[in-house]
């Protein structure tokens, strides 16, 4: 097992006129707009912002034109300079200045204007002086607005804020003041192959893959590093997540749920070799090039020895790892072992080091994102939302007191022993339960239960061949659901 025992520390721009009128600002830039963006880029833009497919298309054109055009219009209006912006569902490019002669003269070549009473400068120096200034920890951040032509202040505590500016000595008729309910927080990514720490064991493990369950994001790593409950902090000695799934012996696999603090770019840090994106977990077979990602020897490469290799640790045998002839030490345990773009597994235990050789064991990915009920997070995949990620879907609805059985009202028999994983996805407002149950011969008895508050559940159980069925049950309010179900 190679984790590794640590002392854990949390600490963790004067107006110059010419004769010459100003040449239109977009004459020279057509050829940015030539080239069609890509489909994906536009219905990104048109869905997140609101608008159509013609004001998307619109919106990267002038945008395009726009940004190659301001530095030639701040060069031109000089200290009267007052920035620049855009407006309206297809980002017309606006310009500000003090001026209003110069004004005239940036009208004349097609571009929109207005006529402002403070510089882009005299912003900056309000600004400046701000920055100088020590905040309150109710003022959660400030910055130039050209738009309003002010230096805009976000502030839980207006009257804190306001008392804050005057004491800086800037000049206070050039702050606005915003509303603004939550301070910004730091985020990290989650990448295989970084290190993460569990205070309550005095263990340093590392990250597998980042994996969710239903919208729930978090990633898996070694069972051995921690039990179910146990604490974590990421790399960044930041309070991190919760183990939620661990199994060791037998299996070496966890996950662990993450806050609201941590993404997932579907990524393993490759250290030397960069980061990787993880694109699918199609296994690699015997003989075939693996590499791994450890927080202690970071990144080394190998062949595959052997698939469902049985080890005997000295706590308790563990089955159907994999063998490589990848190095591996301690605090590389959980960490991700990957083939090309494809991931494999998490770290678990081996012999040697990575001065002389040795041999390493990981965990196939595969068990625990069926036995959890999870969807491995890729690079550049959209998120999968409620019960997506689960291979048989289920649509109805439910009315409060009512109980609905799937799949299909009936039950479904299975003849080997596995994992029965299913995901409710109900409405807002409402409180929805779900039982997995299984016929003993004469009734039906419940097997594993999910019952929270909300409106989803979900439920994950192994069990031996028979027949299941799912009940979906409304415990108050009504609406639609999805159901999702996964058999062995």
């Amino acid at each position: 097992m190679l984790r590794s025992r640590v002392l854990v520390a949390i600490a963790t721009g004067t107006l110059v006129m010419t004769a010459t009128p100003a040449a239109p600002a977009f004459a020279d830039n057509d050829t940015l707009s030539a080239a069609k963006p890509p489909p994906g880029l536009v219905a990104a833009v048109q869905r997140d912002l609101g608008i159509t497919e013609e004001q998307a298309l619109a919106r990267l054109s002038n945008e395009a034109k726009g940004n190659a055009a301001a530095p030639g219009l701040q060069k031109q209006t000089g200290d009267s300079y007052a920035g620049a912006w855009y407006e309206g569902a297809e980002a017309t490019f606006v310009v500000a200045t003090t001026d209003r002669a110069q004004a005239k003269a940036i009208a004349r070549g097609g571009v929109p204007v207005r006529v402002v009473a403070r510089s882009l400068k005299q912003l900056e120096a309000v600004k400046d002086g701000l920055d100088k200034a020590q905040a309150p920890e109710t003022v959660f951040g400030w910055g130039i607005t050209p738009q309003d032509n002010s230096v805009t202040v976000q502030a839980a505590d207006p009257a804190a804020a306001t008392d804050w500016v005057k004491a800086s000595g800037v000049d206070a008729a050039a702050v606005r003041f915003e509303q603004a309910a939550e301070r910004p927080k730091l985020f990290a990514d989650i990448r295989g192959g970084d290190a993460y720490y569990i205070p309550s064991k005095g263990y340093r493990c590392s990250v597998g893959f980042a994996a969710r369950r239903g919208t729930q994001i978090g990633f898996t790593s070694a069972g051995h590093c921690g039990d179910v409950g146990n604490a974590t902090n990421g790399s960044n000695q930041q309070a991190q997540g919760t183990f939620q799934i661990s199994s060791f012996p037998t299996n070496d696999y966890s996950w662990i749920s993450t806050n609201a603090n941590w993404t997932a770019p579907g990524v393993v840090n490759g250290y030397s070799a960069g980061i990787l994106p993880v694109r699918g977990s199609t296994v690699t077979q015997p003989g075939g090039s693996v590499c791994r990602s450890g927080s202690t020897t970071q990144w080394h490469c190998g062949t595959v020895g052997a698939l469902n290799q049985t080890v005997n640790y000295a706590e308790g045998s563990v089955y159907q790892l994999t063998r490589t002839n990848v190095c591996a030490e301690g605090g590389d345990s959980g960490g991700a072992f990957i083939s090309g773009d494809q991931a494999q597994g998490m770290t678990s235990g081996g012999s040697g080091n990575c001065s002389s050789g040795g041999t390493t064991y990981f965990q196939p990915i595969g068990e625990i994102l069926s036995v959890g009920g999870l969807t491995l997070i890729t690079a550049g995949g959209n998120p999968p939302t409620g019960c997506d990620a689960y291979r048989e879907k289920f649509t109805g609805s439910l009315t409060s007191g009512q109980n609905v059985y799937q799949p299909t009202g009936g039950y479904y028999d299975t003849t080997v022993s596995g994992t029965h994983a299913g995901c409710l996805d109900g409405p807002n407002g409402v409180d929805f339960d779900l039982y997995l149950q299984k016929w003993n011969g004469s009734s039906w008895t419940v097997v594993a239960t999910s019952n929270g508050s909300g409106p989803d559940e979900s439920v994950s159980y192994n069990g031996t061949a028979g027949r299941y069925r799912y009940r979906l049950h409304a415990y108050s309010g009504s609406g639609a659901y999805t159901f999702g179900m996964n058999r062995p």
